[in-house]
């Protein structure tokens, strides 16, 4: 059955794939977690900035 064989293929991979480390994880992790913040704080930056510019120009 295909369903049996895919099943099959599937663990032979994963027997084969690198794992990444403890180390390697938790470094990745942080990562990704800190360009979210600065992302965060790049966008209420820039939308503080144009909703000021906004009040500034609507209320003249």
């Amino acid at each position: 059955m295909k369903l049996f064989k895919f099943f099959g293929s599937v663990k032979d991979e994963m027997k084969i794939v690198t794992w990444p480390t403890a180390k390697e994880t938790r470094r990745d992790s942080w990562t990704v977690i800190m360009t979210s913040v600065m992302y965060g704080i790049f966008f209420a930056a820039i939308d503080a900035l144009i909703i000021f510019l906004i009040n500034n120009f609507v209320s003249k």
